[in-house]
């Protein structure tokens, strides 16, 4: 089942989005050349698995090394390529990447290693259980432009540590990243064939699909996503997608003015608000609203827009057109239903073609797109609420689940209503940094996805979990095997009375009725 239908690409240029120029030229996989790409990491998974744990993190230790050594250089192609600023493709990238690592050394061996099933029910205390976990084989990852290092990173590190071969496909716009990436898992001793890119927009999708891979972890929008469910579903295929978010944040009248909107203002723009984590629905308690407002306009209109390779820039570029005019879509539509525009709301094309200032908005209403569906830009709208219930109500307001924040100077007030929201993540006086967490798992609920990267939840999601059961005593006939009669039904009852009826009295009855099991003829 085809993903996309495009015209048959034979080369991806990757550009600048901030100046257009070129980063770099890659050739297009065609499907042939995607079924060859995993039929080798088939053949060479299962030598990567047998190095076993240990031997496959110290690999993953020298990537990590490889990969601070050369910082300045990933992280200034991650700038180039996908415009972010510098300073954020450092934080957001290659620190996440590096603490991935740091958590893999410190608990995969023991995530990984077999673990023992206790019996609780005496008629199974003969036997030993242990839960193995087990590398899929094969996993593809297909991952988005806009975290084109950290997101395919953790996932293919965590793939790699559990004994899996990966093919990755990167989005079209940020190829040459993903390159990086496979150049230094292979200079860290990860084989090639154990670790591939396929190069493609769509089609390459599709195609990777409908190859023999395992299982498949997909991050992006939610109608591809379920176009990728749809094909795996054929073929009862496990996937883990990550949808994105309409993440909701919620400022009660005791915050801290200063601190909660420096975080609105940076939870909405970083990465020019092409996160998934984004703050892209605020709500701030009526008696705070003013101020707040005031706070977040004045803190942005301070913010330096421009191309992210220079240092001194915050808020690089777009991707793209496309998405530079979904966001103008949004805020033109809130606009003329009756939204006030505080500052931006426009293009700024003397810096170049995929500008748009950031834009705060108030009087905004759940009756706009702006509010419901994914604007994944630089636009910050704020409503104000009366009560916890309306907050609650209004955060709870959407398809989307992916993670929210919730703003007061009593943790255990904002932890009360953090319960009460429906995401994935929800984070009490800061916003978007649990996805650097490595510990902590990311993913949502409802429209925002399925399973989970990161953290030991994110490894499990790398295995598959076979049972062993063994036997202790192998002469020996067991209870319930045939030689059924009516006698043994009572005795079977005993047994079951003598387990769990009430009262000590009835155990013991049930005990002595039930031992002449044990000796009757089985067949």
């Amino acid at each position: 089942m085809a993903i996309e239908s495009k015209v048959a690409l034979q080369e991806i240029v990757s550009t600048n989005p901030a100046d257009g120029s070129v980063v770099g030229r890659f050739p297009v996989a065609d499907p042939a050349q995607v079924h060859s790409l995993v039929e080798r990491a088939r053949a060479a998974q299962p030598a990567w698995n047998q190095l076993g744990v240990r031997k496959r993190i110290q690999i993953l230790r020298h990537f990590q090394r490889f990969l601070h050594e050369q910082k300045t250089h990933v992280t200034e192609l991650i700038s180039r390529e996908a415009g972010k600023p510098v300073v954020e493709a450092l934080l957001t990238e290659i620190l996440v990447v590096l603490d991935a690592v740091r958590f893999l050394r410190k608990h995969a061996y023991r995530a990984l290693r077999p673990e023992v099933v206790p019996h609780g029910n005496p008629i199974l205390k003969a036997k030993r259980g242990r839960l193995l976990r087990e590398a899929y084989g094969v996993i593809a990852i297909i991952s988005p432009w806009n975290y084109p290092f950290s997101i395919p990173a953790t996932e293919t590190l965590a793939a790699l540590a559990a004994g899996n071969a990966v093919v990755l496909k990167p989005s079209e716009f940020t190829p040459a990243v993903a390159m990086e990436l496979a150049r230094l898992l292979h200079q860290a001793g990860v084989p090639e064939n154990v670790f591939q890119v396929v190069i493609g927009e769509g089609p390459a999708g599709a195609a990777l699909l409908e190859a023999p891979i395992d299982k498949v972890i997909f991050t992006g929008s939610v109608a591809t996503g379920k176009r990728i469910a749809q094909a795996a579903a054929q073929r009862l295929l496990p996937v883990v997608l990550e949808l994105g978010g309409k993440d909701p944040m919620v400022v009660l009248a005791d915050a801290d003015v200063d601190v909660a909107s420096s975080a609105a203002v940076w939870g909405a723009f970083v990465n020019a608000g092409q996160t998934c984590l984004s703050v892209e629905r605020c709500y701030v308690q009526r008696s705070l609203y003013d101020k707040f407002l005031a706070a977040c306009v004045e803190k942005t209109r301070k913010l330096r827009v421009g191309n992210g390779t220079d240092p001194e820039v915050e808020v690089g570029p777009m991707i793209h057109q496309r998405q530079l005019e979904i966001v103008e879509a949004h805020v033109n539509e809130a606009k003329a239903a009756g939204a006030r525009v505080l500052c931006g709301g426009e293009r700024l094309p003397q810096l170049g073609h995929n500008f748009y200032a950031p834009t705060v908005l108030a009087d905004v209403n759940h009756s706009m797109r702006l509010l419901q569906e994914e604007t994944f830009g630089p636009v910050l709208p704020i409503m104000p609420f009366n009560t916890e219930a309306e907050a609650i109500r209004l955060a709870n307001d959407s398809e989307f689940g992916l993670a929210a924040s919730v703003w007061t100077r009593d943790r255990q007030r904002g932890e009360a209503i953090a319960k009460q929201l429906h995401a994935g993540t929800v984070m009490v006086n800061d916003v978007i940094c649990g996805f650097g967490i490595s510990e902590a798992p990311h993913g949502g609920v409802k429209a925002s996805g399925l399973g989970r990267t990161h953290g030991r939840l994110g490894l499990e999601e790398m295995v598959r979990v076979k049972y062993l059961d063994s036997d202790l005593m192998p002469r020996m006939k067991k209870l319930w095997w045939y030689g059924y009669s009516d006698k043994l039904t009572h005795q079977m009852a005993d047994f079951t009375d003598m387990l769990f009826a009430p009262g000590l009295g009835k155990r013991i009855r049930g005990a002595l009725g039930s031992t002449g099991a044990l000796i009757r003829k089985r067949l």
